[in-house]
């Protein structure tokens, strides 16, 4: 019986763990941007294009004529 409390103790204590670590990736900026960084590298810096994202969507548009 005792082995249950110090399981259900560790548990709280790892989820407590998971949620500052969470809050903490989240007041840093880590979920910033996801979509973009990813879309970089499909993309050439001197091919004219150019990568522009609007609230959740993002899209490729090009420069030249």
């Amino acid at each position: 019986m005792g082995v249950i409390f110090i399981l259900i103790v560790a548990s709280l204590f790892m989820a407590v763990a998971f949620l500052f670590a969470f809050i903490w990736a989240v007041r840093n900026g880590q979920y910033e941007d996801t979509c973009t960084p990813s879309l970089r590298l499909l993309v050439e810096e001197d091919a004219g294009l150019r990568i522009t994202t609007h609230s959740n969507e993002s899209t490729v548009k090009t420069t030249e004529p």
